[in-house]
C-alpha cells in the first residue's frame, strides 16, 4: 500500500496540479462538445440522444482524446506562453485520437449507431473548444505582461517609427508600446500599426505624465539636426530614459532595426547639421599624392588620416612622438585592408635633424600639421616645452616644408590664439605668425592655418573628464559657472580641414564655423541627465575657480569686421593687415629668444602684443 502510495506521489509531483487543472478543465470541454454536437443534430434538450449513443460515445471519445493528449505530451505544454507550436502539438494529438475512434467506428459500425454529422460536429466543436481556451490563456497572459511590462512612447508615426512598433510587438519585448507622437494633424487620433498616435510633439511632458511612460524612443531619422537637438533637449530633464534612432545617413544600409535604436549622446543635444564637403576638390587635392599628418595618434591628427582615406593619396606617413596612440591608429587601418602606403614614423617635430631625414627620405607633397601641445593648465606650468614644440615645432615642420618644395601645409591652430590669455595660444599664435614669415621665403609653398574651438571627445578635453567623474559619484567639478566655449564633433573639424586645404589661398588664417557657445554648466547637467542622474541631487556639481591661463569667453576672430567668406559656408577667411606682416618678420629668431629667456612668458609678450596673461587668473 505504501509503494502504490508512494508511485502516486511520485507520478502527481512529475504531472504537477496545473497539468491535472488542465487536464479537468480538457475533460469539461470534450463533455461539452459531446453535448453541442448532439444537440445541434437532435435538439437542444436531446430526448432521443440515448439511442444515438451518446454515452458510449461521449465515454469514448473523452477517453480517446484524454489519452492521446498524455502520450502527446500536451499537458507538459506551458500555455501561458503558447505559440503556433504548440498548436499545431495539440491538434496533432487531437487529430491522432479522432483518427482511432473513426477507424473503430468503420471497423465496428454496429457498434455505434452515430449520425455522421454528428461525427463532423464533434470534431470541429471539440478542437475549437480546446483551441478557444488555451488561445484565452495566451491573451490573459499577454495583458497582464504587458501591464507589467516597461511603458513606450515613440517620437515620429511616419515609416521609421512605425518599423519600431511592429518589431517590438513582433519580438514580444518586454514593452509595452502606448502609442506615437507626431506632429501631422491628419495622424493625430489614428491607429498606426495598431498603436494610437496620441497627440502632437509638444504634448510629450503631459503624455509622459499620463501614462506613466518609462522609455521615450525617438524614431525622426529624416528630420532636421536641429530640430531633433531641440526635442532632445526637451526630452532628456523629463527623467526617463531615451533612446533615439540615427540620422538616414548613419543608418548601415538604410535600414531600420531595434538594434538600430542606441542612447542619446552629447553629440545629439549638441547637434549640427551634416557638413558638406567638396569630394571633387579634396580628391583633386589628394589623390596619388605623399601626404603627411603630424600629430597623427591625436584626435584631430588620426581623423584627418581616416578622412583621407577615400581619396586615395599614395602614401600616408603618419608622424607622432607617443608610440602607443601611432600603434592604435595603425592596427585600425590595417583592418579596413587599404591598399594606400601606411609610413609610420615616431619623431619629435621640433628635433631638426629627425624631420629633416623624413622629408628627404619620404619627400612628402602635403603636410597637415596637427602636433601641439594643447592642454591651457598644463603649459601655464610648462612653458618653455609650449613654445619648443608649438612654436620651433612648427617653423621646423613649416621650414622643411618650403625647403623640400612640399605644395601645401596646413596648421591646426585654436581659438584660444585670438587674443591670447595662456602660454598654449600664445605658442599657438606665434605659430600662426610663423607660417605667414615663411609664406614670405618660400612662395612655391603654399601655407594655410586653421582655427577652431573644442572638440567632443578629444583627449585632455573637459568632456571624457566630466564622464570620469560622473562614473566615480561625482562630484563634477567645473571652473566658473558663466563658462562659455565652443564646441563641434571631431569629424565635422577634421572634414573642414580637408575642405581648407582644398580652396585656401597661400598665406591666410582660415576659421571655422563653431556654431552658438555652449555654457561648461549646461554641460554638466546635460552629461549628468544622460548617465541617469539627477544634477544636484544625484551627482553634485562643484566650482573650482578659473585656472591660470583661462578666459570666461572664447574669441574666434580679432576683428569681425575683417573676415571674408568662402566658396564653403563653414569655412571663414580672416584678413591680415600690414602691420601684422611686419609682427611676423624673422619668427626663427624670435622664437630662439622665447627658449633661451629664464622667462619664456615675458619674452611671448614682447612679440605676441594681444598676450594678456591677466586675463585668466
Amino acid at each position: 500500500m505504501e509503494n502504490k502510495a508512494g508511485k502516486f506521489a511520485k507520478i502527481w509531483h512529475q504531472w504537477g496540479a496545473r497539468s491535472f487543472c488542465v487536464a479537468l478543465i480538457d475533460v469539461f470541454l470534450l463533455a461539452a462538445a459531446v453535448y453541442i454536437s448532439y444537440a445541434l443534430r437532435l435538439s437542444i434538450f436531446l430526448e432521443n440522444a440515448g439511442d444515438f449513443g451518446i454515452l458510449a460515445v461521449g465515454t469514448s471519445y473523452v477517453a480517446a482524446v484524454m489519452l492521446s493528449f498524455v502520450l502527446w505530451g500536451v499537458y507538459k505544454v506551458y500555455w501561458l506562453q503558447t505559440s503556433v507550436e504548440e498548436m499545431l502539438l495539440l491538434l496533432k494529438a487531437y487529430v491522432s485520437a479522432f483518427l482511432v475512434l473513426l477507424a473503430f467506428y468503420f471497423l465496428y459500425p454496429r457498434s455505434f449507431i452515430v449520425p455522421r454529422s454528428v461525427i463532423a460536429l464533434l470534431f470541429l466543436s471539440g478542437f475549437s473548444l480546446l483551441a478557444a481556451v488555451r488561445l484565452t490563456w495566451r491573451l490573459d497572459s499577454s495583458r497582464t505582461e504587458r501591464h507589467n511590462d516597461k511603458k513606450v512612447l515613440i517620437i515620429g508615426a511616419g515609416s521609421a517609427g512605425v518599423q519600431i512598433a511592429r518589431d517590438m510587438i513582433r519580438n514580444n519585448e518586454e514593452q509595452n508600446v502606448v502609442g506615437f507622437l507626431d506632429d501631422d494633424p491628419a495622424k493625430k487620433g489614428k491607429n498606426v500599426a495598431g498603436v494610437p498616435v496620441l497627440g502632437k510633439l509638444s504634448e510629450l511632458p503631459q503624455l509622459i505624465r499620463k501614462y506613466k511612460v518609462d522609455t521615450v524612443l525617438v524614431a525622426l531619422p529624416s528630420a532636421p539636426v536641429s530640430r531633433v537637438r531641440d526635442f532632445l533637449n526637451a526630452a532628456v530633464p523629463l527623467d526617463v530614459t531615451v533612446r533615439i534612432l540615427p540620422s538616414l545617413h548613419e543608418l548601415a544600409d538604410g535600414r531600420v532595426t531595434l538594434s538600430s535604436l542606441r542612447p542619446v549622446k552629447l553629440e545629439d543635444l549638441l547637434g549640427r547639421e551634416p557638413v558638406r564637403l567638396d569630394a571633387r576638390q579634396i580628391g583633386g587635392l589628394l589623390a596619388g599624392k605623399c601626404v603627411m599628418v603630424t600629430g597623427a595618434g591625436g584626435s584631430i591628427g588620426s581623423e584627418i588620416v581616416r578622412q583621407m582615406l577615400p581619396y586615395k593619396p599614395r602614401s600616408l606617413i603618419l608622424l607622432g612622438h607617443g608610440e602607443y596612440s601611432i600603434y592604435t591608429l595603425l592596427e585600425e587601418l590595417a583592418l579596413r585592408k587599404t591598399d594606400i602606403q601606411i609610413i609610420p614614423v615616431i619623431a619629435d617635430v621640433a628635433d631638426v635633424r629627425a624631420m629633416t631625414e623624413v622629408f628627404m627620405k619620404y619627400k612628402p607633397e602635403i603636410v597637415f600639421h596637427a602636433a601641439a601641445h594643447k592642454h591651457v593648465p598644463l603649459m601655464e606650468s610648462n612653458a618653455r616645452e609650449a613654445v619648443r614644440v608649438n612654436c620651433l615645432g612648427t617653423w621646423t615642420v613649416g621650414h622643411l616644408a618650403g625647403e623640400f618644395g612640399v605644395s601645401r601645409l596646413v596648421l591646426i591652430s585654436t581659438d584660444k590664439a585670438v587674443n591670447p590669455s595662456s602660454i598654449m595660444g600664445a605658442s599657438k599664435r606665434i605659430a600662426e605668425m610663423t607660417l605667414m614669415d615663411l609664406q614670405r621665403q618660400y612662395s612655391r609653398t603654399s601655407y594655410l592655418a586653421v582655427r577652431f574651438g573644442n572638440v567632443l571627445g578629444s583627449r585632455g578635453s573637459v568632456i571624457p573628464k566630466f564622464e570620469r567623474q560622473i562614473a566615480a559619484g561625482g562630484p563634477v567639478t567645473v571652473t566658473h559657472p558663466q563658462m562659455v566655449r565652443y564646441f563641434m564633433l571631431i569629424p565635422e573639424a577634421a572634414g573642414l580641414v580637408l575642405q581648407t586645404a582644398a580652396i585656401g589661398v597661400s598665406g591666410r588664417i582660415y576659421v571655422l564655423d563653431m556654431g552658438t557657445p555652449v555654457k561648461i554648466t549646461s554641460l554638466a547637467e546635460t552629461l549628468i541627465r544622460l548617465n541617469g542622474y539627477e544634477p544636484g541631487r544625484d551627482i553634485k556639481i562643484e566650482y573650482t575657480g578659473i585656472r591660470p591661463g583661462e578666459k570666461l569667453f572664447e574669441e574666434l576672430f580679432y576683428d569681425k569686421s575683417h573676415v571674408d567668406e568662402t566658396s564653403h559656408p563653414k569655412i571663414f577667411c580672416a584678413k591680415i593687415t600690414e602691420n601684422t606682416h611686419d609682427e611676423t618678420q624673422n619668427m626663427y629668431d624670435k622664437i630662439s629668444a622665447i627658449l633661451q629667456s629664464e622667462n619664456p612668458a615675458a619674452q611671448i609678450a614682447k612679440f605676441v602684443h594681444e598676450y594678456h596673461p591677466a586675463l585668466g587668473k
